[in-house]
């Protein structure tokens, strides 16, 4: 099997690892209209969620998981990745598992995501790779992925390259392979360009340094919030010394140690991922192991995967989670790590889950601020974060714009580039509360 064939056989499941995709369509727009509201949804000008998937797509979920019957019928699983590309350009790239990425600082990229071999020991019960599984299966050599990325960047295809693999003779020498291969990327193709590079459980702390001096980005996926979950999720993996120590070591590695021989002169981001929706854990769950990744460890991201089923597994006729959730733990995992919020602060159910009909932020705002409206004049930057519509960056500009006079109405807002109907429940402009339509839902 040539290199072009092998990776449009791993192609079709790369799905299962959503870092770093986006959507072509524009960026995700503050405002996506919770389940139930009569706002109306249209493909394209809200863009992708963060969890991306397009605000129709998290409309349709929904409406699909309310109209479960007790025949047992289920949402349908939502695609991931862009849309069906038109150009026979866009085809080739998105069978070989290219996909179109919003990297960190703001700009596009066509990132390569693949494995070195879909070869794997462990057997885990929701992963499509996993040991005991029946499919065909594709292992690259190091130097023939290097090469065969080199040919895609080099014709202009792929820009970035996103590399994992399945455990196969351990961890330690599957990353080993895994940093021979960008090795030779780095050293005899000389590409310099954004390399995602997987760590694989079990593996050694100098693994983890030497990873972390090849790579724009290293991660680990946790899978799970705890032990006793990622028991029912993938039994053979160990959390606390095979998924969580890592992470733990890449954070000592940047805070200790000089970025000497990276490829920028500075250390790589770290990330996770969680399946979410697969073994009955809650949000809450999730969402400590997040807090305590964001602040503790200084994780740039942490990713949320909805789960599928998938055929020839433990877990395929288990039902799939509703996108929406998907949707907001991402929401409450920015408020975490972006606008100072705490764990403490988000409106969790009895049941320890996130309410699908609002989104946390404007939950924590319907019984915070309501009553108490915030007066933009005079608020502090940690007080107008808690304010629905407003960010990290037009809280500043709220700031900037007080030096040159007193926000008095809400086109005041508007002319900074404000929601300002989202944020006017919640405020008070010179001493008065602006008019504004109510929340019908």
């Amino acid at each position: 099997m040539d290199s072009l064939a092998k990776l449009s056989l791993l192609a079709p499941e790369m799905g299962l690892e959503p870092a770093e995709e986006s959507r072509l369509a524009p960026p995700f727009a503050a405002r996506i209209p919770a389940p139930g509201s009569p706002v109306g949804f249209s493909t394209g000008a809200e863009g992708a969620a963060p969890c991306g998937h397009s605000p129709l797509e998290l409309r349709r979920a929904f409406d699909r998981s309310a109209a479960i019957t007790a025949a047992g019928t289920t949402p349908d699983i939502l695609t991931r990745g862009a849309p069906d590309p038109a150009s026979s350009l866009e085809r080739k790239k998105s069978s070989l598992g290219v996909h179109h990425a919003a990297m960190p600082g703001g700009q596009k990229m066509a990132l390569l995501k693949t494995l070195l071999t879909s070869a794997c020991e462990r057997d885990c019960y929701y992963c499509p790779f996993r040991a005991h599984r029946n499919f065909r299966r594709a292992t690259f050599k190091p130097d023939e992925m290097a090469a065969v990325f080199t040919q895609l960047a080099q014709s202009r295809v792929a820009d970035g390259l996103f590399l994992s693999s399945g455990v196969a003779g351990g961890g330690v020498r599957t990353q080993d392979r895994l940093i021979d291969t960008i090795d030779i990327l780095r050293r005899k193709h000389a590409f310099q360009g954004y390399v995602h590079l997987k760590l694989m459980p079990g593996l050694e702390r100098d693994q983890v340094y030497r990873s972390m001096q090849l790579a724009d980005r290293v991660s680990i996926n946790l899978e799970a919030p705890n032990t006793a979950r990622l028991g029912k999720l993938a039994p053979g993996k160990v959390f606390l010394e095979e998924l969580l120590q890592p992470l733990k070591w890449a954070d000592e590695i940047r805070r200790t140690e000089l970025p000497r021989g990276t490829q920028h002169g500075r250390w790589p981001s770290t990330v996770t991922q969680f399946v979410v929706g697969a073994v009955g854990e809650d949000d809450l769950e999730i969402l400590t192991t997040s807090a305590y990744l964001i602040s503790q460890l200084r994780l740039q991201r942490v990713y949320y995967s909805a789960f599928s089923p998938v055929t020839d597994t433990p877990l395929e006729d288990h039902a799939p989670e509703n996108p929406w959730r998907e949707h907001r733990l991402y929401q409450a995992s920015f408020l975490l790590r972006d606008y100072g919020f705490d764990l403490e602060d988000l409106p969790f159910t009895p049941a320890g889950r996130l309410p699908l009909e609002v989104d946390p932020k404007r939950g924590w705002a319907d019984l915070n601020l309501r009553h108490t409206p915030i007066e933009l004049n005079r608020a502090d930057r940690p007080s107008l974060l808690r304010v629905p519509g407003i960010g990290p960056k037009s809280a500043d500009q709220i700031i900037t714009a007080r030096r040159q006079g007193r926000l008095r109405d809400l086109g005041d807002l508007q002319r900074l580039g404000i929601n300002a109907s989202r944020a006017a429940p919640y405020i008070l402009l010179a001493g008065r509360q602006p008019a504004y339509q109510a929340h019908l839902f």
